[in-house]
């Protein structure tokens, strides 16, 4: 009988409330499976705040688990053995300080830091281009990294030190071809930027480039997916061979880790997306010769928002299933010699080698962030208007959308997800309060001190990971690493890649358009929107794609990117004298932020609507609206034309 291959790496993404609850969701999976994790941190660890911080109000543990300070590590991974475990943390402008908190802990466990294994997905660029959660420019950016990578290839060499993340930019609009391209470049971005650093010795640079991983997508196009997965692996292979003179095959391998995608799950039937997962899936797992390390599967009902542990372990079982149950991995690469595949991995490699190579003249990923958002932007412009014009099936949404009532929602739709509890932030703003009052502040300052010394050195000598490390050890917190970086390399405002006429929209938006110049005739203006994003959230998508279609229908569109506080959006609102705010939030953190949004525009004496997009249950529509928001948008609304047109019959309202 054929030797069964291993199979991957099975994780479950997740974190939510407080380390100490998360701790006992780690500990439930790993009980039913489970053979690694997948932590998922809170917006405020993920960009650098305290939860006492004012700009983390509303955002404490809503899409992770917090974590500001050792102590907060030591109890979301109390009980799990760290040289055993292999860990995933997606963390990327912050990552170095949540490194150093981990490889804290495991010294102070006794763990070997050779032992470790895991990852950081630590890709800033797809943070500019696609999820938000940056806070510096490119180049201290890109320090930060090479400072990882060269200490990892050092003192802990079985580390991931970057997960090249392909992933977010499918989820950002990217077609396969693009999705290989600005992966792959910004790969040889960085590996560019560690060989010229000094900081590793030129004969270390296989380990190096060995230790480079990546995180993919995978959609429902699954004989597609499959095609880009062993076009990914050759072009690397050769990327490894030419450029950097890799000769060992086994550190030209491409490892990577998927999540199958998000982005196509719907709100409307949503029992759709178990099948929609499990194709997926199958896109990264058929393809011996290209098969994943590492899967994590996302819920059935995350359109709807977060799942709840047995969501999640339906998940995990659809990989169980596939890998014990299934005879997938008794045999060898299925497609070897299919004339087919090769054909598809031929042209696919064409045509991605063309892009990579047109963004490598334009001076790699870190200097293209701005084309390459525009080009996103405009991909997935055309994406969502061939969903509306139906032109690309989504069953349920656009095409058999006859339904009797789902048994795994009903009525119920809040008992079919999970919510944080409004007094978790309290409970972690007295958290971090009592963790400084309990430290010694002077081994603090003396440890921000050095971080700030050495982020102001141009010596390869030194290594952002070095203080960082004696940080955490000496009780500093998330914020004060981050405040401290912030003080030497400033903050970064990304492109937002908008702008009108980008996709082919058709007759309704010919008369949208014709609306909006009626308007602009009678009262000297066209209409105007502010599209908003107050908090932390980076998922900026959805608001692109209205400020695009916006613009499309003739409005005048302000839109000032992610990150904006409720008093910044007011006076956006106040002195562009708009007609409509369009607030964009999918963290969950509507109930704490619109409020604080109608409340500011009304003592601002803004009279204009409010209307809200994100993942809102029902009952929170009902209590924004009672707030005075005009409208609430889920990703049930994906038309388009009848969100603008929306729109419009309020602004004609007032004439």
């Amino acid at each position: 009988m054929t030797e069964r291959s291993k199979p991957w790496v099975m994780r479950t993404y997740s974190g939510h409330s407080t380390a100490v609850r998360s701790n006992e969701l780690y500990r439930s999976n790993l009980a039913k499976g489970q053979t690694g994790l997948s932590i998922a941190f809170d917006l405020p660890t993920q960009t650098g705040y305290d939860p006492d911080d004012p700009a983390a109000a509303g955002e404490v543990g809503k899409v992770g688990v917090p974590v500001a300070h050792l102590g907060h590590m030591r109890q979301l991974l109390a009980g799990i053995p760290l040289g055993e475990m292999n860990t995933s943390m997606t963390i990327n402008a912050t990552a170095a300080w949540l490194w150093g908190l981990y490889l804290a802990l495991a010294e102070e466990q006794g763990v070997d830091a050779g032992t470790l294994s895991g990852t950081t997905q630590n890709d800033i660029v797809k943070e500019y281009l696609s999820r938000g959660t940056y806070i510096f420019a490119p180049e201290p950016s890109k320090r930060l990294i090479v400072d990882m990578i060269a200490y990892s290839v050092n003192h802990v060499a079985k580390w991931n030190p970057i997960n090249v993340c392909s992933y977010h930019l499918q989820e950002a609009g990217a077609t396969p071809v693009q999705e290989i391209a600005y992966a792959l470049a910004t790969a040889i971005d960085v590996l560019d930027a560690v060989r010229d650093s000094g900081k590793v010795d030129p004969a270390q640079m296989p380990q190096v480039v060995g230790r480079i991983s990546f995180f993919v997508n995978a959609g429902v196009r699954f004989i597609e997916e499959v095609a880009k997965m062993r076009t990914f692996t050759a072009m690397w292979d050769e990327i490894c061979r030419t450029r950097y003179g890799v000769e060992d095959p086994s550190l030209r391998r491409f490892r990577y880790g998927v999540q199958v995608n998000s982005l196509g799950l719907t709100e409307q039937q949503p029992e759709n997306n178990v099948q929609r997962i499990v194709l997926e899936m199958l896109g990264v797992t058929l393809s011996a010769d290209a098969r994943a390390r590492a899967i994590q599967l996302p819920a059935w009902n995350e359109a709807l928002g977060l799942p709840r542990p047995w969501d999640q372990q339906w998940s995990l079982r659809m990989q169980q299933v596939l890998a014990f149950e299934s005879d997938l991995l008794e045999y060898p690469d299925i497609f070897a010699g299919s004339l087919v595949m090769e054909a598809k991995v031929h042209d696919l490699t064409i045509e991605a080698q063309r892009e990579l190579d047109e963004v490598l003249a334009l001076g790699g990923a870190f200097n293209a962030i701005e084309e390459l958002k525009g080009r996103l932007v405009a991909s997935q412009s055309e994406r969502v208007a061939r969903i509306e014009s139906a032109d690309l099936t989504v069953v349920g949404v656009n095409r058999f959308t006859e339904t009797t009532e789902s048994p795994l929602t009903g009525d119920t739709a809040l008992d079919a997800i999970m919510t944080v509890d409004p007094a978790v932030e309290l409970e972690m703003v007295e958290d971090v309060v009592a963790w400084r009052r309990g430290r010694d502040e002077a081994s603090v300052r003396l440890a921000l001190d050095e971080l700030v010394r050495v982020a102001r050195s141009q010596s390869p000598a030194d290594n952002i990971m070095v203080p960082t490390i004696a940080l955490a050890k000496a009780g500093g917190t998330t914020g004060e690493w981050a405040g401290a970086l912030r003080g030497v390399f400033g903050e970064y405002r990304a492109p937002t890649g908008v702008r009108g006429g980008v996709a082919s929209r058709g007759e309704t938006f010919a008369l949208l358009v014709e609306r909006s110049r009626a308007l602009f005739e009678r009262r000297g203006a066209p209409p105007k929107l502010l599209v908003a994003k107050p908090g932390l959230d980076g998922h900026s998508n959805g608001a692109e794609q209205i400020a695009v279609a916006a613009r499309d229908a003739g409005f005048e569109v302000v839109y000032q990117g992610i990150r904006l506080s409720p008093e910044e959006i007011v006076a956006a609102a106040r002195d562009e004298d708009v007609d409509v705010v369009g607030i964009s939030i999918l963290s969950g953190s509507h109930l704490a932020l619109v409020p604080r949004v109608m409340e500011g525009l009304r003592a601002a004496g803004v009279e204009a609507f409010v209307v809200v997009g994100g993942i809102v249950p029902d009952d929170d529509s009902r209590t924004l609206v009672a707030h005075g928001v005009a409208a609430v948008y889920t990703p049930k609304d994906f038309s388009l034309s009848a969100i603008m047109d929306d729109l419009l019959t309020m602004v004609e309202s007032t004439i």
